[in-house]
Formats: C-alpha cells, sequence, structure tokens
C-alpha cells in the first residue's frame, strides 16, 4: 500500500473530516438500523478507509444514487459508493469493482410482458429511478420503450402503479422486497444488466487519491472483507467482484 502521508491525507478529507456519501436509494449498499443510524456494507467499507487514513468520518445519507454523484462532483462529499457508468466517469475517478448486483424488470401478474425480450418496444414505459445506474444505461440500450423517471429507486415500483406504466426497472432486491409487499407483480427471469458497484472519489483530487483508494478496494477484495460484510448484512443475490 502507497504510503500515508499529510499530502494524501488532504486530498481525500480538505477539510479535515472524510465525508462519506451514503445512497439509501440502494439497499444492498446501506440501510438504517431500527435506531435510524446506517449500516451496510457502504457503511462498512468508509468506516475502515477512515480508520487507515486516521481521519474522522462523517456519513452523508442521501436517498439517490443522482444525489450522491452530484455532491461528490460539487466538492460536498470526498468519497462515494457508486455503480460504474461512463456519464460519471467523466469527473469521478472509480475503482474497480467490490460487488455486483442484478438490474432487473418487474411487471403486474397479468402482462402480456413475458420475457426481457419484451420491454423494448413502441408503447411500453418503463419506470426507473432518476440518475441511477439502470436509468443511465436504459436510457443509451433501449431504442423504442419510452423512460419515465421517477424521483428515486425506491419509488420506482409506486411510480410504476401510480402512473399505470408497463414496467419498472430497478435493483432486484428492491424490486423483490416490493413484489412481497404488494400482491399481483412479479419479476421477469434473469437480468437486463450487472451493475458493478465501485466506490468513486472526484478526479480534481489527482491521481494519487484515485490511485490509493484502488489499492484500498483491492485489499479489501483479497482479505475478504468484502465477502464478510455481505455474509454479515445478509444481501441474497450479491456477490463479491473477483
Amino acid at each position: 500500500m502507497t504510503v500515508i502521508d499529510s499530502a494524501l491525507r488532504q486530498a481525500f478529507a480538505p477539510s479535515g473530516v472524510l465525508r462519506a456519501s451514503i445512497n439509501y436509494g440502494n439497499p444492498v449498499l446501506a440501510t438504517r438500523k431500527a435506531n435510524g443510524e446506517p449500516q451496510g456494507v457502504s457503511v462498512d467499507l468508509a468506516t475502515e478507509l477512515a480508520r487507515q487514513l486516521a481521519l474522522p468520518l462523517e456519513l452523508i445519507p442521501f436517498d439517490a444514487a443522482g444525489k450522491a454523484v452530484s455532491a461528490l462532483s460539487a466538492g460536498q462529499t470526498d468519497i462515494g459508493f457508486f455503480a460504474i457508468d461512463p456519464v460519471r466517469g467523466k469527473e469521478i475517478a472509480f475503482t474497480e469493482p467490490y460487488i455486483l448486483i442484478e438490474g432487473c424488470y418487474l411487471v403486474r401478474a397479468d402482462s402480456p410482458i413475458k420475457g426481457r425480450e419484451d420491454v423494448d418496444k413502441s408503447g411500453i414505459r418503463v419506470a426507473v429511478g432518476t440518475g441511477s445506474a439502470y436509468d443511465l444505461f436504459l436510457t443509451r440500450e433501449l431504442k423504442h420503450a419510452e423512460i419515465v423517471r421517477g424521483s428515486t429507486s425506491p419509488e420506482v415500483v409506486n411510480t410504476f402503479l401510480s402512473e399505470g406504466l408497463d414496467v419498472a426497472a430497478g435493483v432486484r432486491q428492491q424490486l423483490e422486497a416490493d413484489a412481497n409487499r404488494l400482491d399481483g407483480l412479479r419479476l421477469l427471469d434473469g437480468n437486463f444488466m450487472v451493475i458493478r458497484q465501485a466506490m468513486g472519489v472526484a478526479k480534481s483530487r489527482g491521481p494519487r487519491t484515485a490511485a490509493w483508494l484502488e489499492e484500498f478496494i483491492a485489499g479489501m477484495k483479497r482479505n475478504g472483507f468484502i465477502r464478510e460484510a455481505i455474509r454479515r448484512h445478509a444481501l441474497d443475490g450479491v456477490s463479491a467482484a473477483i
């Protein structure tokens, strides 16, 4: 691991406190405990990063990935946990992925849509969370279906139902939870994308900072920290990236 010195700490945390964005919009990354405190893989990684850098930590919550991305770009946070995407990559230096998450489709039980190949057709309207990884991906990939953006990823199914849309797109775990909570919904088999979840820092913080963060994630993958965090938080359907 590269030597940690005052210049590296200053690059990571100009304020003297490492400000980590925590995205509650993705339940794989973070959720709230009964007392309201954050928990999850991203919280564990932020805590360990701050420990290794010998910096105090502040967890800054967001309800959507797009808001967390904007905060990092504006210098309101220092590090974040994001899906790798070329649009975001213009301003954010990503590490290699540490976990892999499935992006899936949900429809009504009586929908004529039977598989993923039925989604991208004229007249089909797809609900997505604004600025989410799957919003960015589907904006590029869908050629015929119409994308309807809701406020946040947890609100995707509510938007899908309230506006009478045809499909809800989202993270498998969130859609499964909504399908279990509500009657008359089903997930389509398979996934439309594999979301490569990484840590990120603004490119303006310099290449040394980005390289050190990459080393950090590589170490967390090698020593089993990621696998143990997945087990501890009982994240079904999530795999540690190799």
